[in-house]
């Protein structure tokens, strides 16, 4: 019986975080654009799919992954190896990027822009290739990132310094870079921060924050996310550079 409650206040809750997004499309479509809903069946099933893919997924991060990274991170402070530590922080980083959906459909549709305006040959082998190229880079970039964002929380070094030395290198890079790849580094950044990276990232800053004397989880243990956001948009205008 418990659990049955449990669940039905996790799909209210989902429900309730969907609800603005119905209203605002309800409120324009009937009293702006003064027009039935069309395939009006169909939207209810998909709304009630999201509202059950939301609730699963939202239960999944609570049972598994922030747990699991608040634990790893517990597990490599306490075992004191700041080398494994920093390896462990950009292969959570790269390996979460590298599989985000977002990340592969911004490069896959980058690639083809690319292809179109001639700035790579267009085949599906270079067309492949770049959309490779691009999510590595990005990868590799948010491996950094977290890498870098890891040895501040050990550090304690005050976050504010590290983001405006890094959106100075953003600006800098805006003005070297070629136009063309401008606006999917600048998207690189926020695809970075979904689905997959958010959470495990988020448990490991607070999780390593909580587990070092000294730190407070609040103050030094978000901000990770940041410094994922910002450094693919520097790696990416260079890729742009390079290739």
């Amino acid at each position: 019986m418990e659990s049955l409650k449990a669940i039905w206040s996790a799909v209210l809750d989902s429900l309730r975080d969907l609800l603005p997004i119905i209203l605002v499309i309800g409120f324009f479509q009937f009293a702006v654009l003064q027009q039935p809903i069309p395939n009006l069946g169909e939207i209810v099933i998909g709304i009630v799919f999201v509202v059950i893919g939301l609730t699963l997924f939202v239960q999944g991060l609570n049972m598994s992954l922030f747990p699991i990274g608040e634990s790893m991170a517990y597990s490599f402070a306490s075992k004191g190896s700041l080398f494994w530590l920093l390896c462990f922080a950009f292969s959570l980083g790269f390996g979460t990027t590298i599989a985000e959906p977002a990340l592969i459909a911004v490069a896959r549709e980058a690639a083809i822009i690319a292809a179109n305006g001639e700035m790579i040959e267009n085949s599906a082998q270079s067309m492949d290739s770049y959309a490779l190229g691009l999510r590595i880079t990005v990868a590799i970039s948010v491996g950094i990132a977290i890498m870098i964002g890891v040895f501040r929380i050990i550090m304690g070094w005050p976050i504010q310094y590290l983001i405006v030395i890094g959106y100075t290198g953003v600006v800098i890079m805006t003005v070297l870079a070629p136009p063309e790849i401008i606006g999917i580094a600048y998207d690189s950044g926020g695809v970075t921060t979904s689905t997959i990276t958010v959470p495990l990232v988020t448990a490991l800053g607070v999780g390593l924050a909580s587990s070092i004397k000294g730190r407070n989880p609040m103050v030094d243990g978000f901000g990770l996310i940041a410094f994922a956001s910002l450094t693919p948009m520097i790696f990416v205008m260079g890729y742009g550079m390079l290739v």
